[in-house]
């Protein structure tokens, strides 16, 4: 018995380890401001060019942003944050959008139907979900020096940008468990002042 019991122990050592790396790692970040060390960085380049299809099978790509702002948030469906940004995202959508402010959220790497499922229809979301299907967009988005240790995409989740009618990246955002901004109070003053 005490065999058994050490052997499925030992067998799913690996992925528990493996998730408290990915929360220590994210909670170690100290992202407090949109202005501060890499995110500073970033405000001012160009957003990286893609294409993807939305849940509804719909092509959009990065083109379809230029001459609004966009808020781009950047998900999964089993990552606790991003749904607690999620009905926010839709509430600044419903408060923006006749200003021709676009909002999109692309989640990394999931199934159309469970992203349908989990995000579109459980938060009744009114704006374009984009299927990011390989990782490899999320990815193009991620900082070379953040968070080493994860994959590029995962660097991304729960990211917030706000992308201006150039195309240039106006506020940028990751995950900061120690000052997790559910209801993007920082995203909306930035945006506020750009309108």
């Amino acid at each position: 018995m005490k065999t058994k019991f050490f052997s499925v122990t030992k067998r799913h050592l690996l992925p528990l380890l493996s998730f408290f790396s990915l929360v220590l790692g994210l909670s170690s970040c100290m992202h407090t401001s949109p202005a501060e060390g890499y995110e500073a960085a970033y405000l001012g380049t160009t957003s990286p060019e893609f294409e993807l299809q939305t849940t509804y099978g719909e092509a959009y790509s990065s083109e379809q942003m230029k001459g609004k702002y966009t808020v781009l948030h950047i998900a999964t469906t089993w990552c606790p944050f991003c749904n607690a940004e999620a009905p926010h995202l839709e509430k600044i959508y419903q408060d923006y959008k006749d200003q021709g402010v676009e909002v999109l959220i692309m989640d990394v790497k999931e199934d159309r139907d469970l992203v349908q499922e989990k995000l579109v229809d459980n938060f009744q979301l009114n704006f374009p979900v984009l299927l990011d299907t390989d990782g490899a967009v999320g990815a193009s988005f991620a900082p070379a020096d953040v968070l080493p240790d994860l994959a590029r995409d995962e660097v991304m989740l729960a990211a917030n940008l706000l992308i201006d009618p150039e195309g240039k990246i106006r506020f940028f955002s990751l995950l900061d468990t120690k000052a997790f901004d559910a209801e993007l109070i920082k995203l909306k003053e930035v945006l506020d002042e750009s309108l």
